[in-house]
């Protein structure tokens, strides 16, 4: 009996080589895996294809309201972000794949998992930190790594040569990757870090010259650090998500364009649209700016750059981050309240929020007369502060 494998597969070219690859050169059973975390694309049909080039059997699954719920929203309740402005969308994705494919492979009975991840990119480290964390005996298999199909021109003549059912199209000038956070461009014209991103290229967001002359106003609900209404309305983490998305790209927000250092040792330029996290993460600091005690807010921002580089190198279930996760989640309990933000050609401005666990006092903020701070008290403290550096003088 042959040795089954797992495969993550998207239908496309690459994983339809792989998927026969896996057949003739290393004998294996293949039965492929595809996630549906929100990509937008085309799966009607990816099952018979699959079948077709030889799979065995084929797990479609709907990870939609999972991949937001367990693990968008515990990422942003530490307000991650990677180098300053990436949000993550394609990192925090993959330890949801790598942990539904090793399922599938428990279940199945499956020895080994592959993927079509390249060997010069983080995900093939995302993918297999995450499988060996899961399942620490299983074996992988990433043909990017081995094979001798290097070009796409290569992989051509393999489908031909061994009928597979592809459909031949004229290559993107770049790659890209979707899911209900964000989408990704890479590659192709984007290589040179000089050469501005074509405006046909953005598929979520308006650009801000073409957006609304007349800004929307958007009331965000919180409770315990995750978003869960807007303008009133409940919604599920991926409905809301979607939501977000919707109404910041009609006003072009959440577009980046950096030039990130990849685990693996080299720079890679990337074009992100995230309009709903951008959004969501705006907002979620403002309620935090209204909740949070000033040193527990100083202490979770210093952990929000590890936080960020454990989930870009792959570190989803290690326990240095689960660790810190505990941490975040216990200053969230009382983050709670809503936000009114002002959407206008590319900007989120914060222009309104309330708590019911406010620790903002005006009575003791105001420049008016009061009667619960004494001025004078500031003298003492202010010399107290400064005797050290009183000290330090020659």
């Amino acid at each position: 009996m042959k040795e089954k494998v797992v495969l993550a597969y998207s239908g496309g070219l690459d994983t339809s080589v792989i998927l026969r690859w896996l057949i003739e050169e290393k004998n294996l059973d293949v039965i492929c895996f595809l996630a549906d975390l929100g990509q937008e694309e085309e799966i009607d049909g990816v099952e018979e294809k699959a079948l077709a080039c030889g799979a065995s059997e084929v797990y479609i699954s709907d990870l939609r309201e999972e991949f937001v719920r367990d693990f968008v929203f515990p990422m942003f309740r530490s307000n991650a972000i990677y180098e300053g402005e990436y949000l993550l969308g394609t990192s925090i994705a993959r330890p949801l794949i790598a942990q539904e494919q090793v399922r599938i492979a428990k279940k199945t009975g499956a020895s080994y998992v592959a993927h079509g991840a390249t060997g010069k990119g983080n995900d093939q480290v995302r993918f297999e930190l995450s499988c060996y964390s899961l399942m620490p005996d299983v074996k992988v298999i990433a043909p990017w790594r081995e094979w001798d199909l290097n070009s796409r021109e290569s992989l051509i003549k393999y489908a031909e040569k061994h009928q597979i059912p592809i459909t031949v199209t004229k290559a993107k000038p770049y790659s890209c990757d979707r899911n209900l956070l964000h989408i990704s461009f890479e590659g192709g014209i984007l290589e040179d870090p000089w050469n501005e991103p074509k405006e046909d290229m953005f598929l979520l967001s308006k650009s801000p010259e073409n957006a609304p002359n007349t800004p929307e106003y958007v009331e965000i609900e919180f409770e315990k650090g995750d978003p869960i209404a807007i303008n009133g309305e409940k919604l599920s983490p991926a409905a809301l998500l979607k939501e977000l998305n919707r109404l910041g790209g009609e006003h072009g927000v959440g577009r980046v364009d950096i030039v990130e250092n990849r685990f693996v040792g080299m720079k890679a330029r990337g074009v992100y649209e995230t309009p709903g996290g951008t959004i969501l993460l705006k907002s979620r600091r403002a309620m935090e700016s209204l909740t949070l005690d000033r040193e527990v807010m100083f202490m979770k921002d210093s952990l929000a750059p590890k936080y960020a580089q454990l989930i870009y190198n792959g570190f989803w279930f290690a326990p240095e981050r689960n660790m810190m996760q505990a941490a975040i989640d216990q200053t969230q309990e009382k983050v709670s309240g809503i936000v009114r933000v002002k959407l206008y050609k590319g900007n989120v401005i914060v222009v309104g929020r309330k708590s019911d666990y406010s620790l903002y006092s005006a009575d003791h903020a105001t420049f008016e007369e009061d009667t619960v701070y004494n001025q004078g008290d500031a003298e003492g403290f202010i010399k107290l502060n400064a005797l050290r550096l009183r000290l330090q003088q020659d």
